[in-house]
């Protein structure tokens, strides 16, 4: 009897320890115990679950945090080693490129660049890559590598490289009808080389031409912070997707004043899909030289205005044909005003040099012509546009 009420005295002396170390160190769990079937042990562990994923996965209102994860891993910093390199567009104080600091990198300068495929295509600017002896990439995700040029387009200053990388992170490329002015967006680079940098902005107007930068300009243009380095970079909507690539900034000191300019993605596609299979891009040429339609020029010209609106036709002037071009060989002569291309109106220069370059080279097409009154029907054969050095 003794040695049963020894047992009894000693577990119940047990439970009490524990009892009494719970109820200091774990009051929860003796609450959960008298919720009905530990429920509230389980909404306990509810609530901590919900505060872990407050801190570290929930959204704020109003954050680009998504976007810039899901973008960021696919923009690289490039660093480029190089004998000689032009400084005339650096110089320029209207239009500065988005390079490096050279004095930080003798012989060399940085820029940015966004992988688009899982084969290591990445894109970037000509700018970055001009005369490059040596182009080595950074990787968001600490790896490094030496990239071979696939090609160069400089009238759109873009490139094209690749490096050779396992199980590399890529962006995905949006659609450019889906962008619009007031859209929110968000720059990846790497500014002055300090590392990678996101900054946003809005979509400040699109379609930007006539801005001297290339010869070929459908610009969007972003108040998102850009600066030296962030060239070649990411220029991505809130989903994160790739609407261009950061080109240039309109600045008289170098830095950020809130006018960037960005090369669409669907002109950035159509680049990459001609530097992919031919390693550049062909171009349909005629041989003229435009210029726009200005009431001086249209008196001097004997262009006479619509009677109905009182306006002088939408259309470019040939101020010149050069000898033995395609142009020249179908019969278009200085004075005529270029009306449409393959059917499509022209509006100013710009367009009709997209519209001509568009067309492929050796089959022919129909330009709208006006001359001296009347409305004519031209038959060209493009040529293949000329390689700018």
């Amino acid at each position: 009897m003794k040695r049963i009420w020894l047992v009894f005295s000693q577990s119940v002396t047990v439970i009490l320890a524990v009892w009494f170390v719970i109820a200091s160190l774990q009051p929860g769990w003796l609450k959960g115990l008298g919720d009905g079937h530990g429920m509230g042990s389980a909404k306990t562990i509810a609530l901590t679950q919900a505060s872990m994923e407050n801190q570290g996965g929930a959204m704020p209102g109003g954050s680009f945090r998504q976007a810039a994860q899901k973008a960021a891993p696919a923009v690289v910093s490039i660093s480029v080693q190089q004998k000689a390199r032009s400084k005339a567009r650096r110089n320029d104080p209207w239009f500065r490129f988005f390079e490096g600091p050279e004095e930080d990198l003798p012989g060399g300068g940085m820029g940015s660049g966004v992988i688009v495929s899982a084969e290591g295509y990445i894109l970037t600017n000509h700018h970055v890559i001009e005369g490059a002896d040596a182009i080595e990439v950074a990787l968001n995700d600490g790896r490094n590598a030496t990239a071979k040029v696939i090609g160069t387009d400089p009238e759109t200053d873009l490139a094209l490289l690749k490096i050779d990388l396992p199980k590399l992170p890529t962006i995905v490329l949006g659609q450019m009808e889906s962008l619009q002015v007031g859209d929110a967006v968000l720059a990846i680079g790497n500014p002055f080389g300090v590392g990678q940098t996101v900054t946003s902005g809005i979509v400040s107007a699109l379609g930007r031409k006539q801005l001297g930068i290339n010869t070929f300009e459908n610009f969007i243009q972003t108040d998102a912070a850009i600066n030296p380095g962030n060239s070649g970079g990411a220029l991505v909507d809130v989903n994160g997707l790739l609407m261009g690539i950061n080109t240039a900034i309109y600045s008289r000191s170098g830095g950020n004043m809130g006018i960037g300019f960005a090369v669409p993605v669907s002109t950035a596609t159509q680049v990459m899909a001609s530097l992919i299979k031919e390693g550049k891009v062909t171009r349909g040429w005629i041989g003229v030289e435009p210029r726009p339609l200005t009431a001086e020029i249209a008196e001097s010209f004997g262009i006479a205005k619509d009677k109905n609106t009182g306006e002088l036709p939408r259309g470019v002037l040939i101020n010149g044909v050069l000898q033995n071009s395609p142009a020249a060989k179908a019969g278009i002569q200085p004075g005529d005003l270029i009306l449409k291309v393959a059917g499509q109106g022209v509006a100013d220069v710009p367009e009709m040099l997209s519209q001509v370059a568009a067309l492929k080279p050796g089959e022919p097409a129909n330009l709208s012509v006006q001359r001296n009154g009347k409305l004519i029907e031209i038959r060209v054969t493009p040529g293949t546009r000329p390689v700018r050095p």
